[in-house]
């Protein structure tokens, strides 16, 4: 038997990624991985060292390049946006700030080599105000004019939000009540009428714990949807996070408080906040992924209407 060309590495694909390669119709990549990991590892000059957990888009992978650098590869789940490519796009524009920085890409195969960074926010015990502070921070060090780049606008995410909600709420046989789902299309339908090209900035578009990660003392966003869309985008994302805390807090309190510490609309950010933790609690029951799932479907139930 011919010896296993990486010593100690085992590709095992996370099971909440399998499944949603199941959702996209793309089962197939699953069983290509190994050759595409050999194939990009003699390309761009790395040894894989361990498959990484915790992304629900991506097989993620620590390696280490040529040059000794630590690295981390990310190969997306193949759908039928152009996902890679909107990636690369944020991670070039902001050049290492606000993001980690970017060593190879390719987005024909949705795969990307970038700066090995730390711990997750999600992984130390940050409380979670403070949590939101950092989130603000690191969201803010993006937000910037990006005229002519080739990425959705804050009213296509907000179409296809709409499109998403309806969808899925039938495909699921309804696991919300009308009204909730009613509420959160209303909430879209008024962000995609105050779409504002002039206004618009380069967005992370999915802002939590999760996603932001270690950078020595700071804290930097992996894992950029990119958009040019109003900044309160991103802090409609953290309004969906933390559901079960949001209701003790009250939604409208937690609104205005991300609105003052960065001087956006409040309006504007419970609404994106409305739609986000209802497609993404339909999401996370599509594929399985719970408890989060059943928290934010209670949670957008319990402010629908307030």
């Amino acid at each position: 038997m011919e010896p296993p060309r990486w010593p100690g590495f085992e590709l095992v694909v996370p099971e909440v990624v399998r499944a949603k390669a199941g959702v996209a119709g793309a089962n197939g990549w699953i069983d290509a991985l190994p050759a595409l990991l050999a194939a990009l590892a003699d390309e761009w000059g790395f040894q894989p060292v361990r498959t990484l957990d915790g992304g629900t888009e991506s097989y993620t992978a620590e390696v280490i390049r040529t040059d000794g650098t630590p690295a981390v590869l990310k190969l997306l789940v193949p759908r039928t946006a152009d996902v890679a490519g909107h990636e690369i796009t944020v991670l070039r524009l902001a050049d290492g700030q606000g993001c980690p920085r970017l060593f190879d890409h390719d987005a024909g195969r949705g795969a990307l080599l970038m700066e090995r960074l730390g711990r997750s926010l999600a992984d130390l015990d940050v409380p979670m105000l403070r949590r939101h502070e950092i989130l603000c921070t690191a969201a803010a060090r993006l937000w910037r004019p990006a005229p002519g780049v080739a990425l959705p606008t804050g009213a296509d995410k907000g179409r296809w939000l709409v499109d998403f909600v309806g969808h899925t709420w039938e495909a699921l046989d309804r696991p919300l009540a009308e009204a909730t789902v009613a509420h959160a299309i209303d909430c879209a339908e008024r962000r995609i009428a105050a779409h504002d090209d002039e206004r618009a900035v380069l967005v992370h578009g999915d802002v939590h714990q999760w996603n932001a990660l270690e950078r020595g003392d700071d804290f930097v966003l992996v894992d950029p949807d990119g958009l040019l869309a109003e900044a309160e985008y991103d802090l409609g994302v953290v309004m969906r996070e933390d559901p079960e805390e949001l209701l003790v807090e009250g939604p409208w309190n937690r609104a205005h408080r991300l609105a003052a510490r960065t001087g956006l609309d409040a309006t504007a950010i419970w609404e994106w906040g409305v739609v986000e933790r209802v497609s993404t609690g339909l999401l996370c029951t599509q594929i399985g992924f719970e408890p989060v799932g059943r928290q934010m479907l209670a949670a957008a139930e319990a402010v629908t209407g307030l």
